[in-house]
């Protein structure tokens, strides 16, 4: 069943992540990010931080509820869009990869369809300045896990050493271009007569998008991409337990 609040959304991720830490399986991290962001985002609604705060708790539910869903539809065998099924098929790759690929989902296809739907397609002009806020939370939130990716991946800065002033989305995915490009497709969204149209291209495009990410361009990348996988944790538990912190 979906979620209609926020405590509801945030129950349904912590039954996620037991069930996923269980299975000792790496989609425990991106919901483990995400349960992060959505206990912050109802701190901050809990303090009025927001211009409109039941407005943003229903923008919260109703993104939270792609991804929800997208996730029961795979465990079931069923197909969720084509970007949450490249960010789910994937077992082995960086932890930080499994974060970007469910951010990439996310934020690139699910942001701007939830926004369009929490204000209807003629208000969404009214919902900018928070849209922008809810985006500065999930940021600041990925500045922590990479904070926190040393303790799990020792070898990760190497990374964004070696593809400094390279244009692989593995080390320049950007939460600032997601974000503009999510509120430019919110708009697309909400102008569209034929919504599953636009929805469906604008799926091929992250889903591309999610191939860029577990596929680097560059050589020297892949390799260096290796070796980073090499010496981090495998333990997916206590990688999980690690982003919790």
């Amino acid at each position: 069943m979906a979620a209609t609040t926020i405590d509801e959304v945030i129950a349904a991720l912590d039954a996620i992540i037991a069930v996923e830490k269980q299975n000792n399986s790496s989609m425990v991290f991106f919901p483990v990010l995400y349960n992060k962001v959505t206990r912050r985002i109802k701190v901050g609604i809990e303090a009025n931080e927001f211009d409109d705060n039941p407005r943003m708790e229903k923008l919260d539910v109703l993104f939270a509820n792609r991804y929800i869903e997208a996730y029961h539809q795979y465990k079931a065998g069923k197909q969720p869009t084509q970007s949450w099924s490249n960010a789910f098929k994937i077992s082995e790759a960086l932890i930080m990869q499994h974060l970007l690929l469910g951010i990439n989902a996310h934020i690139n296809l699910d942001l701007g369809i939830a926004a369009a739907q929490t204000t209807g397609d003629d208000a969404l002009a009214d919902f900018e300045q928070d849209f922008n806020t809810i985006n500065e939370v999930l940021a600041s939130m990925v500045a922590d896990v990479k904070a926190a990716m040393g303790k799990v991946s020792p070898l990760f800065k190497l990374l964004e050493l070696i593809g400094k002033g390279k244009e692989d989305k593995l080390v320049s995915f950007s939460i600032n271009l997601a974000r503009d490009g999510a509120w430019l497709f919110a708009n697309e969204y909400a102008a569209a007569v034929q919504k599953d149209d636009v929805v469906q291209d604008r799926d091929k495009v992250i889903a591309t998008l999610a191939e860029k990410i577990m596929n680097p361009k560059s050589k020297m990348l892949q390799v260096v991409a290796k070796v980073v996988r090499f010496f981090e944790v495998k333990n997916v538990r206590l990688v999980a337990e690690t982003l919790e912190q």
